[in-house]
C-alpha cells in the first residue's frame, strides 16, 4: 500500500468542486480519492504523451491513443514477437506508440506485468474461478 503524504490543502473553483463531488457520490469515494486518483492519471499522461486510461475505477488501465490497445498488450505483443520492430511491422502501430508503451512499462512494470499474467492464466485457473467457460477447442 502507497504511504500517504503529509497533508496539503487546495482550493478548487465551484465548478470544479462540483464535478468532484458528483465523481465522488457515483464512485461511492471520498473527494480527496477522486481528486488523487485524477492527478495521479493526469501527471501520468503529462509524462507520457500518447497514454490516456480507460475503464471503471476498478477496472482502470492505461491504453495507447490510437489503437484498441492497452499497454500491457503491446508489451505482451513485443515478448511475443521478439522486438519492438516486429510489432510495428506486423500490426498497425507506429515506432513511436510502441516506444510510448514501453516507456510507460519501464516506469511501471509491477502495474503492466500484473495485467499480463492475469491474462496469461492457465484455463485450469480460470475455470476454478468462473465454472462455466469451456474450452472450444476440446468441445464437441
Amino acid at each position: 500500500m502507497a504511504r500517504k503524504s503529509e497533508p496539503f490543502s487546495i482550493r478548487l473553483s465551484k465548478g470544479t468542486l462540483d464535478l468532484v463531488a458528483r465523481e465522488a457520490e457515483r464512485t461511492r469515494r471520498s473527494k480527496g480519492a477522486v481528486v488523487e486518483s485524477l492527478a495521479e492519471e493526469a501527471m501520468r499522461m503529462r509524462r507520457f504523451p500518447g497514454i490516456a486510461f480507460r475503464e471503471e475505477d476498478w477496472n482502470r488501465r492505461a491504453w495507447v491513443i490510437g489503437t484498441g490497445l492497452d499497454v500491457w498488450e503491446v508489451i505482451a505483443l513485443v515478448r511475443s514477437l521478439g522486438s519492438p520492430e516486429a510489432v510495428t511491422s506486423d500490426y498497425q502501430l507506429s515506432e513511436s506508440q510502441v516506444a510510448t508503451a514501453l516507456a510507460y512499462h519501464g516506469e511501471f512494470p509491477e502495474e503492466v506485468d500484473a495485467m499480463i499474467a492475469k491474462n496469461q492464466r492457465p484455463l485450469e485457473e480460470l475455470q476454478r474461478e468462473y465454472p462455466h467457460i469451456t474450452d472450444t477447442h476440446t468441445a464437441e
